[in-house]
């Protein structure tokens, strides 16, 4: 109660109740002293709090965001940054498709081959202990050595779009063409430039990739090309000295080499509502980075360079980088060469799109994801789900957006089947659907 407050309470008292008087030695003017002091801490105190809870509610923020050259984990203080632009073709729909996963670009499609190579992954020994010389390491190679083992393996890449240009780096898998880099690196291209570490030039076609783990197989039409060892990277440990190459920032840089140690391995990060098992390390990674080689001590490659930790407040945060395990990454490839994608991925068979706001209360309709189109074939549309239907929840877990719906579906695979709660002309009612693979979508 303020001070105010307690002087309108006194005003409306009975005239006739005695009021305590002031003592001799001026004790009451001590006790309003007293009381204006309490008055004025507590007030600060509320002041602070509620710029705490300002703070941590609008200002500390996590974010993993995938932009044209880069995944780039976003957390911290936020400042106002310039809005960042996204072209969309006219022919590209704000709704989420769950169509059969196409090919990037069908000019640059190319047919898996019938005996494509595997990726063949060498016996990599426990990395050393940290040596105080570089001659005390056991056979392990040189940052020299690494580099000149290891650089005929890495080419640059320009992906062409019609949004623009995006620069990235890719691996040699196999001297008959077969290069390995990130989905988001290619993703939407239309024409994708390939220069060696000897300065030839290839036009790239694509032979598989995959949005969810972030890969892609590309094929040049070459036969000399130097394949990339790979190492074993469950035999990495935290500590280990890793190097990475490939072109920061554009091909202009072409061919650079930064190292740094082991941080962490099996970090998990949330990415496009999966979860990504990656290795962390130190070593500088920079946008145009993505989809070139970590590389162990002894010149293997035991991670493809994926993401780049950026804050809010400094704009990029040093000595936070990311990298598939090739572990991880191994059956994912072979799996892009034998059939040109990965099968099981879940799909219920429908367009759809989180409902606004404004169109929910101007209809008086629940907070879900509206169907805009069923596709034919699916087991949804055999159930009766139809376009103009709301899902409201899956398996009993209420959904409200497209991330929550997909961070829900994404827990299960291709021929498993779940519940969807449907809202519909004031009703809702329960289907049970058989999740179909999105890339047959069968």
């Amino acid at each position: 109660m303020s001070i105010d407050d307690r002087n309108v309470f006194y005003e409306n008292e009975p005239n006739d109740r005695p009021r305590p008087q002031p003592t001799p030695m001026g004790r009451g003017r001590s006790r309003r002293r007293s009381n204006w002091l309490g008055t004025f801490v507590a007030i600060l105190l509320l002041v602070i709090l509620t710029c705490g809870v300002v703070y941590v509610t609008f200002f500390a923020d996590v974010h993993v965001q995938r932009t044209g050259n880069g995944l780039l984990l976003y957390f911290g203080t936020r400042q106002a940054q310039p809005a960042e632009t996204h072209t969309v073709s006219q022919s590209e729909t704000p709704a989420q498709a769950e169509t059969p996963e196409a090919d990037t670009s069908s000019a640059l499609a190319a047919q898996p081959a019938e005996n494509p190579p595997s990726v063949e992954i060498e016996s990599s020994p426990a990395a050393p202990a940290t040596p105080a010389s570089e001659d005390e390491a056991d056979g392990a190679l040189s940052l020299q050595e690494i580099y000149k083992k290891c650089i005929g393996s890495v080419v640059s890449i320009t992906a062409s779009a019609q949004s623009g240009k995006s620069s990235g780096t890719g691996i040699v898998l196999s001297a008959d063409g077969y290069l390995i880099t990130n989905h988001h690196v290619i993703e939407n291209a239309q024409v994708i430039a390939v220069q060696t570490s000897d300065d030839r030039q290839f036009q790239a076609s694509i032979i598989g990739s995959d949005e969810a783990s972030d890969l892609a197989v590309l094929k040049v039409d070459a036969t000399d090309l130097q394949p990339a060892e790979f190492g074993d990277s469950g035999k990495l440990a935290v500590g280990d000295r890793v190097v990475a190459i490939g072109d920061p920032l554009g091909a202009q840089l072409r061919g650079t080499m930064t190292s740094g140690i082991v941080s962490a391995i099996n970090r998990d990060l949330e990415v496009n509502d999966r979860t990504m098992t990656l290795i962390q390390t130190d070593a500088a990674l920079n946008n145009g980075n993505s989809g070139g080689p970590l590389i162990n001590c002894y010149g293997q490659v035991i991670g493809i360079n994926t993401m780049k930790l950026r804050s809010y407040y400094s704009t990029t945060a040093e000595g936070l980088g990311f990298a598939i395990p090739m572990a991880v990454a191994k059956p994912i490839l072979e799996e892009l060469m034998e059939n040109g994608y990965v099968a099981g991925r879940p799909a219920i068979g429908i367009s759809y799109d989180t409902l606004p706001l404004a169109f929910r209360i101007y209809y008086n309709l629940p907070e879900g994801v509206y169907i805009n189109a069923v596709y034919d074939g699916s087991d949804a549309q055999a159930k009766g789900v139809a376009a103009g239907d709301i899902i409201t929840a899956v398996n009993g877990t209420r959904v409200t957006s497209i991330d929550e719906l997909n961070r829900v579906k994404n827990q299960f695979t291709a021929g498993d089947s779940i519940t969807l709660t449907l809202y519909n002309g004031g009703s809702y009612r329960d289907v049970e659907v058989t999740l179909i693979d999105q890339a047959t979508g069968q």
